[in-house]
């Protein structure tokens, strides 16, 4: 019997239980700065230490954290179906805990880019800093999608999501877009679930709501799966 497809769209909830700040707090910062400053090419062009800085920092704690019980059982999904991963996060939790197929939406911390051209983009886990020049002389910038920019695997992820056959929405609003259409790209015969413990999704008939964290989510959701 072929095994199904599933598709799970990943927010910032998935890896909060590793110990990795949400995206945005309620006071509207990221760790204690104003987003236009740190995840805007302007904010970058005005002040490019702070910046990396910034970055720098954020990769440094990728490093003191570990794969939740949430991205575990995501990755254990994988001896039964045929899964993929199209996450908003920029950690690389999921590739850690075993998932095989993740797509991120927007950008990666352990990679870098040259300023110039977005195609020259290698790995990186030391820090980044004014002065690291890729090979055609530019500077070097996190591999990260800011706002205001493009989403180059948008496209991408729209086929993935259209040849599902179970969705799976874990630890995001689903507020910020593109990222947050995904979820329409869906065929009418796909099953879909939303995991998430302040659950706010609207305009979707058959969505089943599972109103708790990641992990708690997912025991609930694979229980259900595994039927």
């Amino acid at each position: 019997m072929q095994k199904k497809k599933i598709v799970f769209i990943t927010g910032a909830g998935m890896s909060a239980e590793s110990g990795i700040s949400t995206f945005r707090d309620s006071d509207g910062l990221w760790e204690n700065h104003r987003i236009e400053d740190v995840a805007s090419p302007e904010g970058f062009k005005r002040n490019p230490k702070l910046v990396l800085d910034f970055y720098n920092a954020r990769r440094k704690q990728l490093f003191e954290v570990e794969p939740n019980e949430a991205h575990k059982l995501i990755a254990q999904l994988e001896e039964n179906f045929i899964v993929d991963i199209i996450t908003q996060n920029v950690d690389d939790l999921h590739e850690r805990a075993g998932s095989t197929k993740v797509l991120h939406l927007h950008g990666e911390l352990r990679k870098a880019r040259s300023t110039k051209n977005e195609k020259h983009c290698i790995a990186w886990d030391a820090d980044l800093n004014e002065g690291e020049l890729c090979p055609d002389g530019h500077q070097m910038r996190p591999h990260i999608v800011w706002f205001g920019e493009m989403v180059p695997e948008i496209e991408n992820a729209m086929k993935i999501v259209q040849k599902a056959d179970i969705v799976v929405v874990v630890g995001t609003s689903m507020q910020v877009y593109p990222a947050a259409g995904l979820v329409y790209e869906a065929s009418s015969n796909a099953d879909l679930y939303f995991i998430d413990p302040n659950p706010n999704i609207s305009g979707m008939q058959k969505v089943k709501v599972f109103a708790k964290t990641a992990t708690e989510g997912m025991k609930e959701l694979v229980e259900i799966l595994m039927k």
